[in-house]
């Protein structure tokens, strides 16, 4: 199992080596911002940022090495599935602040 397989339905099953480079790559992301917090070396705004663009890197790096979702045709329904998923949570997310927000202005 050296290369990566697609089968029918578009979803590909990863090799072991693309799922070391993927875990490799995610306990880096996290010993990052573990590591600019025990430091203290940072202001604390480059601290939240290195966490945040960690994060964000983390999240990426699970959906490519993890979940295999790239640009390739195949596996285009995977995609569009995320960001509909995307859509609705910020829906909710958003939703949710907004009226924390409201009940937090009218108890005030």
């Amino acid at each position: 199992m050296s290369q990566a397989f697609i089968d029918s339905t578009g979803a590909s099953i990863g090799s072991l080596k693309s799922y070391g480079a993927g875990f490799v790559l995610s306990l880096v992301l996290t010993a990052i911002p573990f590591v600019l917090v025990m430091s203290g070396t940072l202001s604390y705004p480059l601290t939240l940022a290195g966490i945040f663009s960690a994060g964000i890197v983390q999240i990426l790096v699970h959906l490519h090495y993890f979940l295999h979702l790239d640009t390739s045709s195949a596996a285009r329904w995977n995609v569009l599935a995320l960001i509909f998923t995307l859509v609705i949570m910020a829906l909710f997310v958003g939703g949710t602040i907004w009226i924390m927000y409201d009940l937090y202005y009218r108890m005030m």
